[in-house]
């Protein structure tokens, strides 16, 4: 008898652009729906650009708010939101990467107003109804449709000057969810080859980047990788890898995307074992004999962090991290085992090549 595989897809209205200017597509896209009153989000240190941004965009931008931080902190969103009701709003820009997305899903989750998002990282998060928020040292994540921006906008003149360390963590962000996205329970023919494709756009465009930061056709290919490892993350689950990657930043302060580089081949690794068919192909497509090997040599070629004492991360807490990263344990092929989360964990710390057999014993 022929067994028949059944399986469950999330679609969400989502209009993506890709390639045009970034200034007349947000005016197009709020006059489309006949927006006119949108507040424009950013981090502190990239205020001077979302003001030249609104300039742009013209007088439907009736405010700047320059105050997202790293991992949403609650505290943060609640401080923007009377700033957002007093200016009377209608719409929600967010331009920069995955902490301003991040501050934009929040605010439109408190609000109901609608969110133009224009990533300036690789991160994914835009195309997704995922909010990762930290509050009391803890970092949580929560899905809701009402998350989801209803617009997302890819320019990549907007990030010819990102710098290559920046390009690549957060690239190698995006990567990560593709690769979890392989082995997922939830996982369906669709999601892993939209996870094959976005890690596949990725790794051949990161080095031609690097070559050369001005190179906006490989920048193009970056934005398109970065988007189809978005759209697999909306639709699974993620697994251990982000589990720890949350740990670490949400209660020991590490920065996201550096965050995401070096745990990856460690991560990938523990699982290996459990799942090998699972990740051949993603082998495959570095061309090495393992996966996790294969993603810690593509991080030292593209000169990423590979240590997470690098990051400021102290030994005397890799033990409270495995504790933390056993509570609460997302779904995960091979299972978390505190003894071997330590060796992970301390393997990444030294900066270590992933343990070929994996961590268990």
């Amino acid at each position: 008898m022929t067994q028949i595989q059944t399986f469950a897809l999330r679609l969400s209205a989502l209009r993506a652009q890709f390639g045009q200017a970034a200034a007349p597509a947000i005016a197009a896209a709020l006059q489309q729906m006949s927006l006119t009153r949108a507040v424009l989000l950013a981090t502190p240190g990239h205020a001077e650009q979302a003001h030249d941004m609104a300039a742009q965009i013209g007088p439907s931008v009736v405010a700047v708010l320059p105050v997202a931080q790293m991992h949403t902190p609650v505290e943060v969103t609640h401080h923007a939101l009377p700033h957002v009701l007093a200016a009377k709003a209608d719409a929600l820009i967010s331009l920069g990467g995955g902490s301003v997305t991040g501050l934009g899903k929040a605010l439109a989750l408190h609000t109901h107003l609608p969110h133009i998002a224009v990533p300036t990282t690789h991160s994914g998060s835009e195309v997704t109804g995922i909010l990762g928020q930290t509050e009391a040292g803890r970092k949580t994540t929560m899905t809701d449709a009402r998350l989801q921006p209803q617009v997302v906008i890819y320019d990549p003149r907007l990030i010819a000057t990102l710098p290559a360390a920046i390009t690549v963590t957060s690239a190698l962000n995006a990567l990560a969810h593709a690769v979890e996205a392989l082995y997922a329970p939830d996982r369906n023919p669709l999601t892993s080859t939209l996870a094959l494709q976005g890690a596949q756009a990725l790794i051949t465009a990161l080095p031609k980047v690097l070559e050369n930061l001005n190179n906006l056709e490989a920048r193009a290919d970056c934005q398109y990788g970065g988007f189809l490892c978005g759209l697999v993350l909306g639709q699974v689950g993620m697994g251990l890898h982000h589990k720890l990657c949350h740990t670490l930043g949400g209660s020991f302060g590490l920065p996201h995307a550096q965050t995401h580089a070096v745990i990856l081949p460690h991560a990938v690794a523990y699982n290996e074992a459990a799942v090998p068919d699972l990740l051949a192909p993603l082998a495959a497509i570095l061309k090495a004999e393992t996966a996790g090997q294969g993603l810690y040599t593509l991080a030292q070629s593209l000169h990423a962090p590979q240590s997470l004492r690098d990051l400021g991360l102290a030994e005397a807490d890799l033990d409270r991290a495995a504790d933390l990263a056993t509570q609460s344990p997302y779904p995960n092929p091979s299972p978390l085992e505190k003894p071997a989360l330590r060796a992970l964990l301390q393997a990444a710390w030294e900066g270590y090549p992933p343990k070929p057999r994996g961590y268990h014993g």
